[in-house]
Protein backbone atom coordinates (compact mmCIF):
# COMPACT_ATOMS: atom_id res chain seq x y z
CA UNK A 1 0.00 0.00 0.00
CA UNK A 2 2.01 3.24 -1.05
CA UNK A 3 1.25 6.35 0.96
CA UNK A 4 1.28 10.05 0.00
CA UNK A 5 3.41 12.55 1.19
CA UNK A 6 2.24 15.31 2.83
CA UNK A 7 4.79 17.50 3.67
CA UNK A 8 5.20 21.06 1.82
CA UNK A 9 7.33 21.24 -1.53
CA UNK A 10 9.81 23.76 -0.51
CA UNK A 11 11.10 26.15 -3.63
CA UNK A 12 14.77 26.06 -4.50
CA UNK A 13 16.62 29.33 -3.35
CA UNK A 14 15.81 31.59 -6.27
CA UNK A 15 18.72 33.44 -8.03
CA UNK A 16 20.03 36.41 -6.94
CA UNK A 17 19.40 38.32 -10.85
CA UNK A 18 15.98 37.42 -10.33
CA UNK A 19 15.48 39.50 -6.75
CA UNK A 20 14.42 42.90 -8.17
CA UNK A 21 15.96 44.55 -5.53
CA UNK A 22 19.41 43.45 -6.35
CA UNK A 23 18.57 44.09 -10.09
CA UNK A 24 17.47 47.88 -9.30
CA UNK A 25 21.29 48.12 -7.62
CA UNK A 26 23.49 46.54 -10.24
CA UNK A 27 21.11 48.56 -13.18
CA UNK A 28 22.09 52.07 -10.84
CA UNK A 29 25.49 51.16 -10.39
CA UNK A 30 25.85 50.62 -14.15
CA UNK A 31 24.59 53.89 -14.92
CA UNK A 32 26.87 55.62 -12.38
CA UNK A 33 29.90 53.61 -14.21
CA UNK A 34 28.56 54.75 -17.64
CA UNK A 35 28.23 58.78 -16.76
CA UNK A 36 31.56 58.18 -14.43
CA UNK A 37 33.10 57.22 -17.84
CA UNK A 38 31.19 59.98 -19.97
CA UNK A 39 32.55 62.69 -17.65
CA UNK A 40 36.28 60.80 -17.16
CA UNK A 41 36.50 60.73 -21.14
CA UNK A 42 34.92 64.68 -21.40
CA UNK A 43 37.61 65.86 -18.78
CA UNK A 44 40.43 64.09 -20.58
CA UNK A 45 39.66 64.64 -23.83
CA UNK A 46 39.55 68.92 -22.78
CA UNK A 47 42.94 68.39 -21.02
CA UNK A 48 44.67 67.05 -23.81
CA UNK A 49 43.34 69.58 -25.99
CA UNK A 50 44.07 72.29 -24.01
CA UNK A 51 47.93 71.26 -23.59
CA UNK A 52 47.72 70.83 -27.48
CA UNK A 53 47.01 74.17 -28.07
CA UNK A 54 49.14 75.39 -24.97
CA UNK A 55 46.16 76.75 -22.71
CA UNK A 56 46.98 76.48 -18.83
CA UNK A 57 44.19 75.49 -16.90
CA UNK A 58 43.38 76.13 -13.57
CA UNK A 59 41.61 79.37 -12.05
CA UNK A 60 45.44 81.18 -12.11
CA UNK A 61 44.33 84.00 -14.22
CA UNK A 62 41.94 85.07 -11.57
CA UNK A 63 44.23 87.70 -10.47
CA UNK A 64 45.87 88.32 -13.60
CA UNK A 65 45.45 92.10 -14.58
CA UNK A 66 42.48 92.48 -17.04
CA UNK A 67 43.39 95.54 -19.08
CA UNK A 68 39.98 96.49 -20.14
CA UNK A 69 37.52 98.85 -18.96
CA UNK A 70 34.06 98.51 -18.01
CA UNK A 71 31.85 101.58 -18.28
CA UNK A 72 28.76 100.91 -15.35
CA UNK A 73 30.34 99.14 -12.49
CA UNK A 74 29.21 99.22 -9.16
CA UNK A 75 32.15 98.87 -7.60
CA UNK A 76 35.67 100.83 -8.18
CA UNK A 77 37.31 98.90 -10.46
CA UNK A 78 39.98 99.96 -13.39
CA UNK A 79 41.29 98.97 -16.57
CA UNK A 80 45.37 99.68 -15.24
CA UNK A 81 44.93 97.98 -11.94
CA UNK A 82 41.66 95.69 -12.04
CA UNK A 83 42.01 91.78 -12.00
CA UNK A 84 39.80 89.12 -14.11
CA UNK A 85 38.12 88.35 -10.40
CA UNK A 86 37.14 92.17 -10.02
CA UNK A 87 35.84 92.27 -13.64
CA UNK A 88 33.78 89.11 -12.61
CA UNK A 89 31.98 91.00 -9.57
CA UNK A 90 31.23 94.00 -11.68
CA UNK A 91 29.50 92.01 -13.92
CA UNK A 92 27.76 89.74 -11.79
CA UNK A 93 26.65 92.83 -9.90
CA UNK A 94 25.21 94.53 -13.04
CA UNK A 95 23.16 91.20 -13.70
CA UNK A 96 21.93 91.64 -10.24
CA UNK A 97 21.01 95.07 -10.60
CA UNK A 98 19.25 94.53 -13.78
CA UNK A 99 17.34 91.49 -12.89
CA UNK A 100 16.54 92.97 -9.30
CA UNK A 101 14.88 95.92 -10.80
CA UNK A 102 13.28 94.64 -13.64
CA UNK A 103 11.72 91.72 -10.98
CA UNK A 104 10.13 94.69 -8.79
CA UNK A 105 8.98 96.65 -12.11
CA UNK A 106 7.56 93.74 -14.27
CA UNK A 107 5.82 92.54 -11.00
CA UNK A 108 3.87 95.98 -10.37
CA UNK A 109 3.26 96.13 -14.74
CA UNK A 110 2.05 92.58 -14.84
CA UNK A 111 -0.39 92.79 -12.13
CA UNK A 112 -1.95 96.38 -13.57
CA UNK A 113 -2.37 94.34 -16.92
CA UNK A 114 -3.93 91.30 -15.64
CA UNK A 115 -6.61 93.08 -13.36
CA UNK A 116 -7.37 95.51 -17.01
CA UNK A 117 -7.56 92.54 -18.51
CA UNK A 118 -10.60 91.37 -16.91
CA UNK A 119 -12.02 95.21 -16.60
CA UNK A 120 -15.88 95.83 -17.16
CA UNK A 121 -14.56 98.75 -19.44
CA UNK A 122 -14.22 97.42 -22.49
CA UNK A 123 -11.51 100.22 -23.88
CA UNK A 124 -8.98 99.50 -21.09
CA UNK A 125 -9.79 95.19 -21.34
CA UNK A 126 -8.86 95.47 -25.34
CA UNK A 127 -5.96 97.62 -24.79
CA UNK A 128 -4.35 95.37 -22.12
CA UNK A 129 -5.23 92.47 -24.21
CA UNK A 130 -3.47 93.90 -27.43
CA UNK A 131 -0.22 94.86 -25.25
CA UNK A 132 0.11 91.23 -23.65
CA UNK A 133 -0.55 89.38 -27.07
CA UNK A 134 2.07 91.99 -29.40
CA UNK A 135 4.38 91.62 -26.11
CA UNK A 136 4.67 87.70 -25.92
CA UNK A 137 4.55 87.16 -29.60
CA UNK A 138 7.39 89.07 -30.50
CA UNK A 139 11.18 87.99 -29.53
CA UNK A 140 13.09 89.48 -26.79
CA UNK A 141 15.98 90.05 -28.89
CA UNK A 142 13.88 91.79 -31.50
CA UNK A 143 12.10 94.06 -28.69
CA UNK A 144 15.96 94.96 -27.44
CA UNK A 145 17.11 95.85 -30.64
CA UNK A 146 13.75 98.20 -31.13
CA UNK A 147 14.07 100.69 -27.75
CA UNK A 148 18.29 100.58 -28.24
CA UNK A 149 18.13 101.39 -31.93
CA UNK A 150 14.69 102.75 -32.57
CA UNK A 151 13.71 104.56 -29.18
CA UNK A 152 16.80 105.53 -27.30
CA UNK A 153 19.68 105.83 -29.96
CA UNK A 154 17.59 108.90 -31.86
CA UNK A 155 17.30 110.91 -29.04
CA UNK A 156 19.94 113.94 -29.03
CA UNK A 157 22.95 114.48 -28.61
CA UNK A 158 24.37 116.17 -25.47
CA UNK A 159 24.44 119.83 -26.83
CA UNK A 160 20.59 119.36 -27.59
CA UNK A 161 19.64 117.36 -24.46
CA UNK A 162 16.35 117.07 -23.62
CA UNK A 163 15.99 119.20 -20.26
CA UNK A 164 13.76 117.02 -17.35
CA UNK A 165 12.02 117.98 -14.20
CA UNK A 166 14.94 118.55 -11.03
CA UNK A 167 17.63 118.95 -13.09
CA UNK A 168 17.83 116.00 -15.12
CA UNK A 169 18.87 115.62 -18.74
CA UNK A 170 18.54 113.04 -21.44
CA UNK A 171 20.17 112.44 -24.79
CA UNK A 172 21.92 109.46 -27.23
CA UNK A 173 24.52 108.87 -24.42
CA UNK A 174 21.64 107.92 -21.64
CA UNK A 175 20.04 109.66 -18.48
CA UNK A 176 21.82 112.16 -16.06
CA UNK A 177 20.31 112.67 -13.01
CA UNK A 178 21.65 114.93 -10.17
CA UNK A 179 24.47 113.32 -7.87
CA UNK A 180 23.75 113.41 -3.72
CA UNK A 181 26.69 114.24 -1.68
CA UNK A 182 25.10 113.66 2.22
CA UNK A 183 27.11 116.65 4.75
CA UNK A 184 27.55 116.27 8.54
CA UNK A 185 24.27 114.23 9.95
CA UNK A 186 22.91 113.01 6.07
CA UNK A 187 23.98 109.68 7.48
CA UNK A 188 20.76 110.66 9.91
CA UNK A 189 18.53 110.54 6.75
CA UNK A 190 19.73 107.10 5.41
CA UNK A 191 18.82 105.89 9.04
CA UNK A 192 15.29 107.59 9.36
CA UNK A 193 14.96 105.70 6.01
CA UNK A 194 15.50 102.03 7.04
CA UNK A 195 13.87 102.42 10.03
CA UNK A 196 10.62 103.89 8.54
CA UNK A 197 11.01 100.26 6.27
CA UNK A 198 11.68 98.44 9.03
CA UNK A 199 8.58 99.75 11.33
CA UNK A 200 6.35 99.51 8.16
CA UNK A 201 7.23 95.75 8.14
CA UNK A 202 6.21 95.43 11.41
CA UNK A 203 3.14 97.88 11.62
CA UNK A 204 1.99 95.42 8.49
CA UNK A 205 2.36 92.27 10.03
CA UNK A 206 0.34 94.04 13.13
CA UNK A 207 -2.56 95.23 11.25
CA UNK A 208 -2.94 91.96 9.38
CA UNK A 209 -3.19 90.27 12.08
CA UNK A 210 -5.58 92.32 13.71
CA UNK A 211 -7.72 92.09 10.74
CA UNK A 212 -7.73 88.35 10.83
CA UNK A 213 -8.13 88.21 14.58
CA UNK A 214 -11.08 91.50 14.65
CA UNK A 215 -11.93 92.01 10.90
CA UNK A 216 -10.52 95.98 11.69
CA UNK A 217 -8.47 97.16 8.71
CA UNK A 218 -5.54 99.80 9.17
CA UNK A 219 -4.14 102.57 6.57
CA UNK A 220 -1.36 100.58 5.93
CA UNK A 221 -0.02 102.79 3.29
CA UNK A 222 -0.37 106.18 4.79
CA UNK A 223 1.21 105.15 7.59
CA UNK A 224 3.98 103.69 5.34
CA UNK A 225 4.25 106.72 3.32
CA UNK A 226 4.70 108.72 7.12
CA UNK A 227 7.28 106.34 8.28
CA UNK A 228 8.92 105.76 4.62
CA UNK A 229 9.11 109.71 3.28
CA UNK A 230 8.03 111.90 5.61
CA UNK A 231 10.33 110.50 8.51
CA UNK A 232 13.44 111.26 6.27
CA UNK A 233 11.85 114.16 4.97
CA UNK A 234 11.61 115.53 8.81
CA UNK A 235 15.17 114.48 9.78
CA UNK A 236 16.37 116.23 6.46
CA UNK A 237 15.34 119.69 8.16
CA UNK A 238 15.59 118.96 11.08
CA UNK A 239 19.48 118.03 10.32
CA UNK A 240 19.92 121.29 8.62
CA UNK A 241 19.07 119.94 4.46
CA UNK A 242 23.01 118.22 4.70
CA UNK A 243 22.36 116.80 1.22
CA UNK A 244 23.87 118.77 -1.75
CA UNK A 245 23.54 117.82 -5.17
CA UNK A 246 25.94 118.11 -8.49
CA UNK A 247 23.77 118.74 -11.20
CA UNK A 248 25.32 117.31 -14.77
CA UNK A 249 25.86 120.76 -17.09
CA UNK A 250 27.30 120.36 -20.60
CA UNK A 251 31.54 120.30 -20.89
CA UNK A 252 32.95 120.74 -24.20
CA UNK A 253 30.95 117.66 -26.61
CA UNK A 254 29.70 115.74 -23.32
CA UNK A 255 28.28 116.35 -20.13
CA UNK A 256 30.12 116.71 -16.50
CA UNK A 257 28.55 115.69 -13.43
CA UNK A 258 25.62 113.88 -11.92
CA UNK A 259 25.13 110.62 -12.45
CA UNK A 260 24.98 108.84 -15.86
CA UNK A 261 22.08 106.06 -16.54
CA UNK A 262 23.90 104.56 -19.93
CA UNK A 263 21.10 103.69 -22.73
CA UNK A 264 22.19 100.18 -22.83
CA UNK A 265 21.19 99.45 -19.40
CA UNK A 266 17.47 101.50 -19.72
CA UNK A 267 16.94 99.20 -23.43
CA UNK A 268 17.76 96.13 -21.53
CA UNK A 269 15.47 97.24 -18.19
CA UNK A 270 12.62 98.35 -20.35
CA UNK A 271 12.79 95.20 -22.34
CA UNK A 272 12.83 92.72 -20.08
CA UNK A 273 10.35 94.48 -17.76
CA UNK A 274 7.37 94.78 -20.59
CA UNK A 275 8.55 91.21 -22.01
CA UNK A 276 8.36 89.28 -18.51
CA UNK A 277 5.18 91.80 -17.33
CA UNK A 278 3.47 90.41 -20.42
CA UNK A 279 3.86 86.66 -19.37
CA UNK A 280 3.23 87.57 -15.48
CA UNK A 281 -0.26 89.26 -16.85
CA UNK A 282 -2.02 86.23 -18.05
CA UNK A 283 -0.80 84.49 -14.91
CA UNK A 284 -2.50 87.20 -12.71
CA UNK A 285 -5.35 87.01 -15.18
CA UNK A 286 -5.73 83.08 -15.07
CA UNK A 287 -4.92 83.01 -11.20
CA UNK A 288 -8.55 85.92 -10.64
CA UNK A 289 -10.39 83.70 -13.13
CA UNK A 290 -9.71 80.29 -10.87
CA UNK A 291 -11.23 82.21 -7.50
CA UNK A 292 -14.64 81.17 -7.44
CA UNK A 293 -17.53 83.80 -8.64
CA UNK A 294 -19.42 83.32 -5.11
CA UNK A 295 -16.57 84.58 -3.26
CA UNK A 296 -17.26 88.25 -5.35
CA UNK A 297 -21.05 87.55 -4.95
CA UNK A 298 -20.51 87.22 -1.40
CA UNK A 299 -18.28 90.18 -1.30
CA UNK A 300 -20.83 92.15 -2.94
CA UNK A 301 -23.64 90.70 -0.35
CA UNK A 302 -22.13 91.44 2.23
CA UNK A 303 -21.49 95.86 0.98
CA UNK A 304 -18.37 95.32 -0.59
CA UNK A 305 -17.06 98.16 -3.56
CA UNK A 306 -15.19 96.55 -5.86
CA UNK A 307 -11.68 97.75 -4.64
CA UNK A 308 -11.68 95.99 -1.68
CA UNK A 309 -13.32 92.46 -2.87
CA UNK A 310 -10.34 92.55 -5.43
CA UNK A 311 -8.15 93.42 -2.84
CA UNK A 312 -9.10 91.63 0.28
CA UNK A 313 -11.04 88.43 -1.12
CA UNK A 314 -9.98 87.92 -4.83
CA UNK A 315 -6.34 89.13 -5.01
CA UNK A 316 -5.48 86.64 -1.72
CA UNK A 317 -6.77 83.81 -2.67
CA UNK A 318 -5.68 83.94 -6.30
CA UNK A 319 -2.63 84.30 -5.19
CA UNK A 320 -2.11 80.52 -4.30
CA UNK A 321 -2.61 79.73 -7.97
CA UNK A 322 -0.26 82.88 -9.26
CA UNK A 323 2.57 82.32 -6.80
CA UNK A 324 4.37 78.91 -8.58
CA UNK A 325 4.61 80.16 -12.37
CA UNK A 326 4.99 83.77 -11.12
CA UNK A 327 8.43 81.94 -10.00
CA UNK A 328 9.01 80.73 -12.97
CA UNK A 329 9.05 84.10 -14.83
CA UNK A 330 11.49 85.80 -12.03
CA UNK A 331 14.20 83.21 -13.69
CA UNK A 332 13.24 83.60 -16.93
CA UNK A 333 14.11 87.12 -16.50
CA UNK A 334 17.11 86.91 -14.49
CA UNK A 335 18.23 84.00 -17.38
CA UNK A 336 16.72 86.31 -20.16
CA UNK A 337 19.40 89.01 -19.24
CA UNK A 338 22.39 86.92 -20.95
CA UNK A 339 20.94 88.77 -24.00
CA UNK A 340 22.17 91.96 -22.90
CA UNK A 341 25.50 91.26 -24.87
CA UNK A 342 23.66 91.86 -27.97
CA UNK A 343 23.08 95.55 -26.94
CA UNK A 344 26.59 95.88 -25.28
CA UNK A 345 25.25 95.99 -21.49
CA UNK A 346 28.18 94.70 -19.42
CA UNK A 347 26.63 91.87 -17.65
CA UNK A 348 28.15 88.95 -16.53
CA UNK A 349 27.86 87.13 -19.94
CA UNK A 350 29.50 89.73 -22.36
CA UNK A 351 31.82 90.99 -19.00
CA UNK A 352 33.16 87.67 -18.42
CA UNK A 353 32.26 84.97 -20.37
CA UNK A 354 33.24 87.31 -23.39
CA UNK A 355 35.79 89.94 -23.00
CA UNK A 356 37.80 87.35 -20.43
CA UNK A 357 37.22 84.12 -22.01
CA UNK A 358 38.86 85.78 -25.38
CA UNK A 359 41.40 86.90 -23.81
CA UNK A 360 42.43 84.65 -21.21
CA UNK A 361 41.01 81.68 -23.70
CA UNK A 362 40.23 79.68 -20.09
CA UNK A 363 37.00 78.44 -21.63
CA UNK A 364 36.15 75.42 -19.53
CA UNK A 365 37.01 77.54 -16.03
CA UNK A 366 35.13 80.69 -17.01
CA UNK A 367 32.26 79.05 -18.73
CA UNK A 368 31.72 76.66 -15.45
CA UNK A 369 31.89 79.50 -13.47
CA UNK A 370 29.03 81.35 -15.37
CA UNK A 371 27.12 78.50 -15.19
CA UNK A 372 27.45 77.83 -11.44
CA UNK A 373 26.18 81.74 -10.98
CA UNK A 374 23.09 81.65 -12.83
CA UNK A 375 22.59 78.39 -11.17
CA UNK A 376 22.86 79.43 -7.70
CA UNK A 377 20.65 82.88 -8.38
CA UNK A 378 18.30 80.56 -10.03
CA UNK A 379 18.05 78.25 -7.21
CA UNK A 380 18.40 80.92 -4.72
CA UNK A 381 14.85 82.46 -6.06
CA UNK A 382 13.42 79.77 -5.76
CA UNK A 383 14.37 78.77 -2.28
CA UNK A 384 13.01 82.12 -1.51
CA UNK A 385 9.31 81.48 -3.39
CA UNK A 386 8.90 78.42 -2.54
CA UNK A 387 8.96 79.94 1.47
CA UNK A 388 6.08 82.47 0.07
CA UNK A 389 4.17 80.01 -1.64
CA UNK A 390 4.11 77.66 1.71
CA UNK A 391 3.01 80.77 3.68
CA UNK A 392 0.21 82.00 1.43
CA UNK A 393 -0.67 77.95 0.85
CA UNK A 394 -4.39 76.89 2.51
CA UNK A 395 -3.39 74.85 5.76
CA UNK A 396 -6.31 72.35 6.37
CA UNK A 397 -7.61 72.69 9.89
Amino acid sequence: MSTTSTEPVRPGRASLLYDPRIRGYVYQLALLAIVGFLIYSAASNAIENLRAQKIASGFGFWHNASGFDVNQKLIPYDASTGTYGRAFYVGLLNTLLVAAIGIVLSTFLGFFVGVARLSSNWVVAKIAMVYVEIIRNLPLLLQLFFWYNAVLKPLPNPRQSIQLPAGALLNNRGLYIPDPHLGPGGSLIVWAFLLGIAATLVFRHWARKQQAATGKQYPIGLVAIGLIVLLPLAVYFATGRPVSFVYPELAGFNLRGGIQIFPEFVALLLGLTTYTAGFIAEVVRAGILAVSKGQTEAANALGLRAGPTLKLVVIPQAMRVIIPPLTSNYLNLTKNSSLAVAIGYPDLVQVFTGTVLNQTGQAVEVVAITMAVYLTISLVTSLFMNIYNRRMALVER
